[in-house]
């Protein structure tokens, strides 16, 4: 099976996705599947830029934290976060705490917003969607970025975002099924519904 375990479900995981309970469940559950609206996109974007040079499983073992401090990521409410929130947010144990990161969230809140009036974040992100998906079989060849991703990240870039870079951005294309990486053989593949 190459870089895929099976698991006592008998099920074909990414290795990355059979060492830990928090990561199987979000493999299973969550990621690569479809995210269409405003507030989920709002906050994988979010996570995907806390996570940068971090690993996933840390961010997921934060992310009722994270919830909590940025207002359940409602785009509205952290656009209205001023200095004292900012200062909230860089004592706060519970979150990673990186002012580029915290500052780039609170950006992204106001640029969300402001898509509004261009059709909306879910538009936009999903408008990089590639006639086609990536199909590897093993772990060196899940893609770091994409042309795609380059395009995505530009254009954000263009609308007022930041922290946004190509390789994020392919992470988010992954966790919000715009492509499909899981592995051929995984039990996940072609589940989104989307890629067969």
């Amino acid at each position: 099976m190459g870089d895929l375990v099976i698991g006592d479900d008998g099920r074909a995981r990414p290795l990355w996705a059979s060492q830990d309970e928090l990561l199987r469940s979000y493999y299973d559950t969550e990621w690569g599947m479809p995210v269409r609206d405003e507030r989920g996109l709002f906050e994988r974007l979010s996570l995907e830029a806390f996570q940068s040079g971090l690993s996933w499983v840390t961010i997921l073992r934060k992310r009722e934290n994270f919830r909590e401090a940025f207002a359940n990521f409602d785009p509205d409410a952290v656009a209205a976060f001023g200095e004292a929130d900012r200062e909230r947010l860089l004592a706060d144990a519970g979150i990673v705490r990186n002012r580029r990161k915290i500052d780039a969230t609170i950006t992204n809140a106001r640029a969300t917003v402001a898509l509004r009036d261009h059709g909306g974040l879910a538009e936009f992100i999903w408008a990089f969607q590639p006639s086609q998906t990536p199909a590897p079989r093993t772990a060196s060849e899940v893609p770091t970025q994409s042309p795609e991703s380059v395009a995505l990240s530009k254009a954000l870039k263009q609308a007022g975002f930041a922290h946004v870079g190509p390789t994020t951005m392919f992470a988010l294309m992954e966790a919000v099924g715009i492509v499909d990486t899981h592995l051929v053989g995984s039990w996940r593949r072609g589940s989104s519904g989307i890629w067969s």
